[in-house]
């Protein structure tokens, strides 16, 4: 068994927590919640509806009551140290590409513990037998351990579980709660909300929410089964005690003699810092991208796609000074802008969006954003990296591109890079904006045309309705277009190209009058601005725990 060891025991209580939505609905009112002593277990029932994740989220510092406090006490020990806290969602939230043992190993390295705890909490859990099995391939009964086990690494003190049997069969349903009970008995104060009557049975206190989030009965097991009309716990569901009134039958709560923790620790201090966060963070993403072919296939597969449809699309020798075609040269740069923008924005789009659950979680406990954002990057930017360079030798190769000095070439490849960093940031905001998949794939045409539009290829900038210059300014595409335009040497070729070149370099006006390195400067900032775009979504949809703790408190894990 899984225990503390030496730590302080914790209690946790709270009294008259009111709860507004931002709706302005009240969602719970007049909650108290008896004390839960170290080494018990508190279940929360109530129908659908009544406020019983809410309130557990409220008791896991996710949300601020409106009134109320919420107490937690150190039982024992030093009454300094802010406990550590775990919380287990309803949904069974992890990587499931990955085997199980690797996932809950990054789990360990991310919170600072030791991955060699890993096999240990695996027996204890009863999924030594399916360690090596993608988490895809599990029973809901077994995911549901899985998430419990990713929480038990961190050695928490005070677990919430969010209703932990949910989905699964009564008999599986039974085995969970018995072992939170003798999870509880190593000394963990344990918080569960639940709609299944029979898990009550296996709590030490047990408390009612009455319909429309009003305070219900609370007590013991045995003593709200005497309060029942019938003797069971379904007829308690609809039950509803008055503010004020006698909320339980039990003894009073114990009174502690050790001074309340602070509901938010005045100093935070991750359990592993950002360079340490950012490899292990990193390490994943390999992985999650080596266990899942397709996506991999998908990534490696559509830039030679693309790059071959480029090749077929424009013919040879459309920059030789000799016989320049004005116009196809401006289209060649135009879709050499378009592809770097293509590959960062679709690597990027379904990068958050997939795993956003599994970020809030993490993000509950140590997960810090910009090592999150930068994993990403390093991961995707080397692929992107060469995808520019591939897409820049194949044209040349098949000339494509000018025959110029190598500095020219390493002028279109800044730009193309640049270009696909940018529109990877892009990728990464919008899929921090939406919650799933599939409204990333609708957002991609969304954000393809108007850099199409806009970019000045087909419409020059100079030609444009006043409103269109002031789009256009926003548009990564056009900065890239307009920097390999003037990388390639655009207006000197079309100054030597007749009629139709000096045609085309009237139309365009000095949009390839400027250095490339403007354009860099742009595209970068950019760049630097969408990331930091989405570390703020990020940050609002995937808020912190009020109850986040470093590791230095954390006693010895005896087997």
């Amino acid at each position: 068994m899984v225990t503390i060891g030496e730590q302080p025991g914790v209690e946790l209580s709270a009294r008259g927590v009111e709860l507004v939505l931002p709706g302005g609905g009240v969602a719970l009112s007049g909650i108290d919640v008896p004390t839960v002593a170290p080494g018990r277990v508190l279940g929360i029932a109530g129908g659908s509806g009544a406020g019983k994740t809410l309130l557990l989220e409220v008791l896991a510092g996710l949300r601020a009551p409106r009134h109320g406090q919420v107490s937690v006490r150190a039982a024992t020990g030093d009454a300094g140290h802010v406990p550590r806290y775990g919380f287990v969602p309803q949904d069974d939230i992890v990587h499931r590409a990955l085997p199980l043992r690797v996932a809950l190993e990054y789990a360990a390295r991310l919170r600072g513990t030791d991955p060699g705890d890993v096999p240990r909490v695996l027996d204890e859990l009863g999924l030594g037998d399916v360690a090596g099995q993608p988490v895809r391939t599990l029973s809901g009964g077994q995911r549901k351990r899985a998430s419990i086990a990713i929480e038990l690494l961190s050695r928490p003190r005070l677990l919430f579980l969010d209703e932990p049997t949910s989905g699964l069969d009564p008999p599986a349903g039974a085995r969970l709660t018995r072992y939170l009970v003798r999870l509880a008995a190593s000394g963990v104060t344990v918080v569960f909300t639940t709609h299944t009557p029979a898990d009550l049975h296996h709590c030490d206190q047990v408390m009612f929410i009455a319909p429309n989030g009003r305070p219900g009965p609370s007590g013991t097991p045995a003593e709200l089964l005497d309060l029942s009309p019938d003797g069971t716990f379904e007829a308690l569901y609809s039950m509803e005690v008055p503010q004020g009134g006698e909320q339980s039958r039990g003894r009073a709560p114990r009174a502690s003699t050790e001074p309340p923790l602070p509901s938010t620790p005045a100093r935070f201090s991750p359990a592993t810092g950002r360079l340490r966060q950012w490899a292990v963070l990193t390490g994943r993403d390999l992985r999650l991208l080596r266990h899942d072919r397709l996506t991999a296939a998908i990534t490696v597969g559509s830039p030679l796609i693309i790059i071959t449809m480029f090749a077929l699309l424009f013919r040879p020798g459309v920059f030789d000074p000799a016989r320049p075609s004005p116009a196809a040269s401006a289209m060649v740069l135009f879709w050499i802008a378009f592809g770097a923008f293509f590959f960062g924005l679709a690597y990027g789009l379904p990068q958050i969006c997939g795993e956003l659950a599994v970020v809030r979680r993490e993000r509950r406990t140590v997960l810090r954003l910009w090592p999150y954002l930068l994993a990403k990057l390093t991961v995707l930017g080397p692929v992107l990296l060469l995808a520019d360079a591939l897409l820049l030798v194949v044209l040349r190769a098949l000339d494509r591109l000018p025959a110029a000095a190598m500095s020219v070439h390493a002028s279109l490849f800044a730009t193309t890079a640049l270009a696909s960093f940018a529109a990877l940031a892009l990728g990464l905001c919008c899929s921090a904006l939406v919650s799933e998949p599939s409204q990333a794939a609708l957002v991609l045409p969304l954000l393809c045309f108007p850099q199409v539009l806009f970019s000045g290829a087909f419409v020059p900038v100079p030609g444009m309705a006043a409103g269109g210059r002031w789009i256009s300014v926003a548009m990564t595409n056009r900065w890239a277009f307009e920097a390999l335009g003037s990388g390639a040497g655009l207006e000197t070729l079309w100054r030597g190209g007749g009629a139709a070149g000096r045609t085309l370099l009237d139309s365009y006006g000095n949009s390839f009058g400027h250095p490339a390195w403007v354009g860099w400067l742009i595209l970068a900032g950019c760049a630097v601005a969408l990331l930091t775009a989405a570390w703020l979504v990020l940050r609002r949809r995937c808020p912190t725990s009020a109850h986040r703790l470093s590791t230095s408190d954390a006693g010895p894990v005896r087997p």
